[in-house]
């Protein structure tokens, strides 16, 4: 296991001290330069093996080297006893996922490779999901809906989210909102399981315990009519998160501390395990803020174990059984980090990169625009209760334009019906109206991806704005001058009543 010293960065003075910042790993190794020259062996380093007769490893029996939780459920999926990082693996897709950007695509690779009249491999593993350019009168986007509506109608897919009247969402019993929120929502994301699907965030259902991840266009057509795709092994960096959780952070606060310590390319092609008492503690909603944006620093997936908190969230949602898997006692980790979240602050991070992080309070000068609370990884339930909970502790109305974007129609729904503890009965719709904020929107990506020029809340100025969104690189949200702040729903709602980047704890203690 190889592992070395971290410091903070430099951006946030607070966190200069490792005790300071709660954030280690494990035995720590010094570092040396090394110069580029080129030097030549003539040492042999590989040499040819003589043919063998072919030896098939069991699919049974006892596991006689210790793994990873990926490991295993990729072991499981590709029908071996055992697996390594590195090695690649023909697995066996349990659930595949598109949308309308990306199933156009994939449908036409699938009828291209396999033929106009091809069977997808299974019906009911299948799950297509309009998301992303839904309500916009752009025509281009309205099309890649009706493609996706004739393939589902033609396969007779099981799980087709549709929408057809956009003047209404409500009208469409069957439109769910943002695939990786309706995939949870829907029971079909399930420890031990294989999740791929055609968007980067689908890594945002490791928070179940199984292996989920985005791939290509490509990839996604050849499991449409296969059920199978080639996967290499990636090694596993684990977080061990202890600690107690201060009232004033939230999940999104915990990942922006990992990317912004690890950078955007810290886990390129690699498992990020999240365990410890603080990871235990956290809701399932929390856990997918968490997962979701492992990609950001270039994960290929992450997982969290499954324990009674995602049991209990599955309860009436599937009926399908599953395994949960878990890391054994003495497995390989790449590297493991150690992290006290008791000793963290709120964060964000500045434009325009996941990992250009900071302290929300040395920000304070920053003046806003806009504030926008949505998408996959910050527009769930809990995201919107916890921005009405600020807003309700200051008594205060919001001085920039306030966006509100449900990730589905179950949470649009919630903020309506669901009332938010210690509000005398209120509910967040009827909170966000009073602090002055813009009626929520439709359940869909939004504005977090930009999307034609008419989505709701898109930036088509050069604004700046404070987002709980996943990504803040030129142009993300729409103008490509605008800058985004990423933060959690606290620091955006505590933003919004200010008009400035703002920490939390200025209204929760």
């Amino acid at each position: 296991m190889a592992s070395s010293t971290i410091a903070a960065g430099s951006a946030t003075s607070s966190f200069i001290k490792k005790n300071e910042i709660g954030l280690s790993s494990f035995t720590p190794t010094s570092f040396r330069t090394h110069s580029c020259k080129r030097v030549f062996s003539k040492k042999v380093v590989s040499v040819m093996s003589p043919p063998q007769s072919e030896r098939r490893p069991s699919t049974t029996g006892s596991v006689k080297t210790a793994m990873t939780m990926t490991e295993k459920i990729m072991a499981r999926a590709s029908e071996k006893s055992q697996v390594v990082p590195g090695e690649n693996v023909w697995v066996n897709v349990d659930v595949l996922m598109t949308h309308d950007v990306c199933g156009p695509g994939t449908i036409g690779i699938f009828k291209k490779e396999f033929g106009e009249n091809a069977k997808v491999w299974d019906r009911e593993k299948i799950v297509i999901i309009p998301d992303h350019y839904i309500f916009t009168s752009d025509e281009r986007a309205n099309r890649n809906v009706d493609i996706l509506r004739d393939f589902c109608a033609e396969q007779d897919i099981k799980y087709f989210y549709d929408i057809k009247d956009l003047g209404n969402f409500r009208a469409n019993p069957d439109y769910k909102g943002v695939c990786h929120v309706a995939l949870a929502q829907e029971g079909h994301c399930r420890p031990g399981e294989v999740l791929l699907g055609t968007d980067s965030h689908t890594c945002n259902a490791g928070a179940f315990g199984q292996f989920a991840s985005g791939i290509g266009n490509t990839d996604a057509g050849f499991v449409m009519g296969t059920g199978k795709s080639l996967l290499k092994v990636p090694p596993t960096l684990r977080f061990i998160l202890d600690g107690e959780m201060p009232s004033y952070l939230l999940a999104k606060d915990l990942i922006l501390q990992i990317i912004g310590e690890i950078t955007v390319a810290g886990a390129t092609y690699k498992s990020m395990e999240f365990v410890g008492s603080a990871v235990d503690s956290l809701t399932m909603e929390e856990r997918m803020t968490l997962c979701n944006m492992v990609v950001e620093a270039g994960g290929k997936n992450g997982v969290v174990p499954a324990d009674s908190t995602t049991y209990k969230y599955l309860e009436g949602k599937t009926s399908v059984e599953f395994n949960p898997v878990y890391s054994d006692d003495n497995a390989r980790f790449l590297q493991q980090y150690a992290i006290n979240v008791s000793k963290l602050e709120p964060l964000v991070a500045k434009p325009h990169s996941p990992d250009n992080r900071a302290v929300a309070r040395e920000c304070k000068d920053v003046k806003i625009d806009r504030v926008y609370i949505g998408s996959c990884t910050g527009g769930k339930t809990e995201d919107f209760l916890s921005a009405a909970k600020v807003f309700l502790a200051s008594g205060k109305k919001v001085k920039v334009p306030t966006f509100l974007v449900p990730a589905t129609q179950k949470v649009w729904m919630d903020l309506y019906a669901m009332e938010v503890p210690g509000s005398g009965g209120k509910t967040c719709s009827q909170i966000f109206e009073e602090a002055g904020c813009d009626t929520p929107a439709s359940p869909s990506c939004g504005a977090c991806l930009g999307g034609p020029r008419d989505t709701y809340a898109r930036m088509n100025e050069p604004k700046v704005c404070v987002s709980t969104t996943n990504r803040n690189f030129p142009g993300r949200m729409g103008h490509k001058e605008g800058e985004i702040y990423l933060a959690s729903p606290y620091t955006a709602a505590a933003s919004a009543l200010t008009g400035y980047v703002t920490d939390p704890r200025d209204y929760l203690q």
